[in-house]
């Protein structure tokens, strides 16, 4: 006797479905991978006929394949099952967690995301915002890296635009893969960082497992030469002054000295703007001891920063944010660094004495960075002011005083930005912008005064370059 099964149409749908999508993952989905895998090498090839600092073939590794081998690095394989036998965790759930944090690390790099969408974004950005300029550089030297060296680019961090403006600088010569903070782990945000190449970190990470799964992943890229940028300081400053480094990163980077014959070099790289986007929140920080702003006051804050210069663009009173300068410094060679201190081997030294070792070169490479920060007009006004005391300054005053802190600032051989090549307007262009931001004040008898409210902020524009003088 013949029974009738009935399937329901919608089921007969989803089979099919599923039957042409196992088809395409069996036959097509290889075949297409291997088209744009050969489309995107090609693109990296004719990158890096043009490129001084080439993008290397750990970058465009597949992800996975670079967890994989992250996770099982010996060096992490061994911190798995110490923690294992001190803590009583299953092994599988420790191996478990120190693939998490890989993936959590790892970048996605994609060169046509970089080099067509991101460098032409940040380049947009950077001049829709500033008047960009670039400040000291030595060319030669710079030319003389070898080209195999693995560099670091070691920079003073003022801004979130720090990653923006660098990025736009740097992109005739190279990709830069940078070591962002937890503060962009956001859902679209981290996807498009991670197809720039940027590998998160967790600043304050005291869990060894973590630290040993970043220090493998860092000490990966820096043996592979990829071009990294790091910021030593660690996070933003509150205050305008430098912050003493950090040495985390630095020593993870040195580490792959004994695995490689190459050098790896770090350049020095100085940054300064007339306005810092996060200005008046950092100050707001520094003044609570440096406890950060609540989630629900940073939107507030951004929020009314954005709709304030929403409506300048639409009354036609919004202006560019003044200048914003970069400067790259002389290359710092960790093999000559080690051999100065009588250094063979790396490895072969205590803990105690690498890590007095990274400290010494992690503050000379802040003291190459310190000399390097552009002078721009906001940051001497700023300290000219403040200089005068709390009395009020005619223009004429402020004008001999700037006067005379350039020639300071030139015969320490500083670099001083100076506008059109004429002191009056640095002047001019410095102190309207104070004045348009109503920081500062002109009385009925012309003569200058910083608001009382804002003299943390005066102060903040001023510490820019207060080592300098």
């Amino acid at each position: 006797m013949t029974q009738i099964i009935e399937v329901p149409l919608w089921l007969i749908i989803i089979a099919s479905v599923l039957a042409v999508i196992a088809i395409v993952d069996r036959l097509l989905s290889p075949a297409v991978r291997w088209f744009f895998r050969r489309r995107v090498n090609q693109a990296i090839e004719e990158l890096n006929t043009r490129l001084q600092l080439k993008i290397r073939s750990f970058g465009t590794t597949r992800r996975d394949v670079l967890i994989d081998r992250v996770s099982n690095d010996p060096q992490v394989v061994e911190a798995v099952a110490a923690l294992s036998r001190e803590t009583g965790t299953p092994i599988q759930v420790v191996i478990a967690g120190a693939t998490r944090y890989a993936r959590e690390i790892v970048p996605m790099f994609n060169a046509y995301a970089y080099f067509r969408i991101g460098t032409r974004l940040a380049r947009w950005l950077a001049t829709a915002l500033y008047r960009v300029r670039l400040g000291y550089t030595n060319t030669d030297a710079l030319a003389k890296v070898a080209p195999d060296s693995s560099v670091v680019f070691v920079m003073n961090h003022r801004s979130n635009m720090d990653y923006v403006l660098v990025t736009y600088l740097a992109s005739s010569s190279t990709a830069l893969s940078y070591a962002v903070g937890e503060w962009a782990r956001l859902p679209v945000l981290q996807t498009l960082i991670r197809f720039m190449g940027a590998y998160f970190i967790r600043r304050n990470a005291r869990n060894p497992l973590y630290r040993k799964v970043l220090a493998t992943y860092v000490r990966m890229a820096t043996e592979a030469g990829v071009t990294q940028a790091v910021f030593p300081e660690g996070g933003l400053s509150r205050d305008g002054l430098l912050r003493p480094p950090r040495i985390g990163l630095i020593s993870y980077i040195v580490s792959a000295h004994d695995h490689v014959a190459h050098d790896t070099v770090f350049i020095p790289v100085g940054l300064n703007y007339d306005r810092v986007l996060e200005d008046r929140s950092l100050v707001f920080e520094a003044e609570r001891d440096g406890a950060p702003l609540s989630t629900w006051q940073k939107t507030a804050k951004t929020s009314a920063f954005l709709l304030r210069n929403l409506r300048l663009r639409l009354s036609g009173k919004w202006h560019r944010f003044g200048y914003a300068s970069v400067s790259f410094g002389d290359p710092v060679s960790v093999d000559t660094f080690l051999a100065g201190h009588g250094v063979g081997k790396w490895s072969a030294l205590p803990e105690a004495e690498r890590d007095r070792l990274t400290e010494t070169l992690a503050h000379q490479l802040m003291q190459s960075i310190a000399a390097l920060i552009p002078v721009l007009p906001v940051s001497l006004v700023s300290l000219a002011l403040l200089e005068a005391g709390d009395a009020p300054v005619d223009r004429l005053d402020l004008k001999a005083r700037i006067g005379a802190l350039i020639d300071r600032l030139v015969s320490n051989g500083v670099h001083v930005h100076v506008p059109r090549q004429d002191r009056d307007y640095e002047i001019t262009v410095g102190l309207r912008m104070l004045l348009l931001r109503r920081i500062v004040r002109e009385t009925a008898e012309g003569r200058l005064l910083i608001h009382d409210k804002d003299r943390p902020l005066v102060a903040y524009y001023a510490n820019a370059i207060r080592h300098l003088v």
